[in-house]
């Protein structure tokens, strides 16, 4: 059972960095490689602490 939760996991972390990674070109961060993977990685723990971050993130997610 645990394995499943743990899987589920990576796949959740997984999901927000490609979702994020693509959608970047929507936010209003500059277009660095640095930048765009720095926050692509990191989401989990900017999402939960930084509210700007948050509204960026729904945008990236949105896309066009």
């Amino acid at each position: 059972m645990s394995t499943l939760i743990l899987f589920a996991l990576i796949l959740g972390y997984g999901g927000g960095v490609w979702k994020f990674w693509n959608g970047f070109s929507q936010t209003s961060y500059q277009r660095t490689l640095p930048q765009r993977l720095s926050l692509a990685l990191l989401w989990p723990a900017l999402f939960a602490t930084n509210k700007s971050y948050r509204q960026n993130f729904r945008k990236a997610l949105k896309g066009k």
